[in-house]
């Protein structure tokens, strides 16, 4: 049975620098000097030479106005076209009970749509210019 052999120059001595005048080379490759070539030299994690770190300067505490930002629920005027009737009113409690607008501090933009072709009023609800300009020129409200 043959024994598998590595083939030469594939297994090398690991070379151990800096102990000594044999050592591997002058400088043991650390450079030329410096902090980083003295033992328990380096600088720790985060050190940028003296400049404040950027872990201190970006803030970790204060205000955030996140928890207040409004949260707006785009609604095409395709949907509009495809759960209301012509003549209806459409706004906030409306659009949640047919289930266009869930979550109780969620808002809603109505946006422009292809298919639409009704006469409706939109009533306390964000609209887009060209939605209003399309409602209005089918005989709707925009209020």
């Amino acid at each position: 049975m043959a024994s598998i052999v590595a083939p030469k120059g594939a297994n090398r001595r690991k070379t151990i620098v800096g102990r000594g005048h044999s050592s591997n080379g002058r400088r043991c490759g650390r450079g030329n000097n410096g902090q980083n070539a003295r033992s328990g030299g380096g600088v720790r994690p985060g050190f940028e030479g003296g400049q404040m770190p950027l872990y201190r300067r970006v803030a970790r505490r204060g205000f955030s106005n996140c928890p207040f930002k409004k949260e707006y629920v785009a609604i095409s005027l395709d949907q509009i076209d495809a759960f209301f009737v012509d003549g209806e009113s459409v706004n906030d409690t409306e659009l949640r009970k047919r289930g266009l607008l869930k979550g109780k501090d969620n808002e809603a933009k109505i946006l422009n749509g292809d298919k639409f072709g009704k006469k409706i009023t939109i009533e306390g609800v964000r609209t887009s210019e060209s939605a209003a300009e399309k409602v209005k020129s089918l005989g709707g409200e925009v209020r």
